[in-house]
């Protein structure tokens, strides 16, 4: 690091014990961060701080630039999980300013320092800085709770077939996940039992496990689930739909190895590819495998059954 850079990542330490992170959240890497979502350089002053939406591989180019502190390219999700989440958790960063609804996977997912917080962090040196603190601090549990409301405002409801609500992050699949438990299970899984939720964000949205294990599916964790798993009991079929909004279909990949996670079940397996229109399906139209089924959101009273001697059915 330059050695004239060190009295600004002390100075943006001693900021965020201020604002009352932990030492984790105060160590050299944390510090650099925020000096980076602040464009502030070795030779700035604390006035000059902006607040520039930045991602993950620019605050570190960043850092690297400027305070010849190189971060691995395998480090990108150390300073997520590390320091970004905790720094938007408690209201000190923003995630998208600019789209809120912007997929988790997408390459333009950013941070930027908020304005009361960044007005704040302006003031530090000054005789202002101690007094703007306090109110800072006082204010802090309610803007938390504020800008938590407004995330919450962000997901995607939905409601299950047995009327549980629960809420998918904004982006991704998810918005073709609610459209597949609306208006697939309404259609072709009435009376339907959804033992398993993906979510963009969090992957075990819902999970039932118990009941899969019942069935004599033991799921591991760490293996790619369907986006969405349905009970039939009536007919006794599990319901294994994979939403190809932007990744693939049940191709025949995809059918090894759903049939390798779901070998020990006691219930027929039945395989939908979900699409959010025939124009998308389109693409991957020639790798679909046989004996699947195939479901349009654009037009959810019909589905597209791939030959085999049976429609919407589990084969033995």
């Amino acid at each position: 690091m330059k050695e004239e850079a060190c009295p600004q990542v002390e100075e943006a330490q001693i900021i965020l014990e201020s604002l009352g992170f932990d030492a984790e959240r105060s160590n050299e890497r944390s510090a650099l961060i925020l000096l980076s979502l602040l464009k502030l350089r070795p030779d700035n002053s604390w006035t000059d701080a902006e607040a520039s939406p930045l991602g993950t591989r620019a605050i570190m180019d960043w850092i690297r630039d400027e305070y010849s502190v190189e971060y691995a390219p395998n480090t990108r999700e150390t300073l997520r999980r590390f320091t970004l989440h905790q720094f938007v958790a408690a209201g000190l960063v923003q995630e998208n300013p600019d789209d809120p609804s912007r997929p988790v996977n997408s390459p333009k997912w950013c941070y930027q320092v908020r304005a009361k917080a960044l007005n704040l962090i302006r003031a530090y040196g000054s005789a202002d800085f101690d007094g703007l603190l306090a109110d800072y601090l006082k204010a802090a549990p309610g803007l938390v709770a504020q800008y938590a409301a407004k995330r919450d405002m962000a997901r995607i409801p939905v409601v299950l077939p047995d009327g549980n609500p629960v809420t998918l992050s904004p982006g991704g699949q998810n918005a073709l996940i609610k459209d597949m438990v609306d208006d697939f299970c309404s259609y072709y899984a009435p009376g339907g039992r959804v033992l398993y939720v993906g979510d963009a964000a969090e992957k075990w949205a819902v999970f039932h496990e118990d009941e899969l294990a019942g069935l004599g599916v033991t799921v591991d964790k760490h293996g790619k689930m369907p986006d969405l798993v349905v009970y039939l009991p009536d007919k006794n079929w599990l319901l294994l739909l994979e939403a190809a909004a932007s990744h693939g279909s049940v191709d025949g990949q995809r059918h090894s190895e759903l049939s390798s996670m779901f070998q020990g079940s006691t219930a027929g397996l039945v395989y939908v590819s979900c699409f959010p229109s025939r124009a998308v399906m389109r693409k991957y139209l020639t790798l679909i495998a046989w004996e699947t089924e195939v479901w349009c959101a654009d037009d959810p009273t019909h589905l597209i059954h791939f030959n085999g001697e049976r429609f919407l059915g589990p084969y033995e």
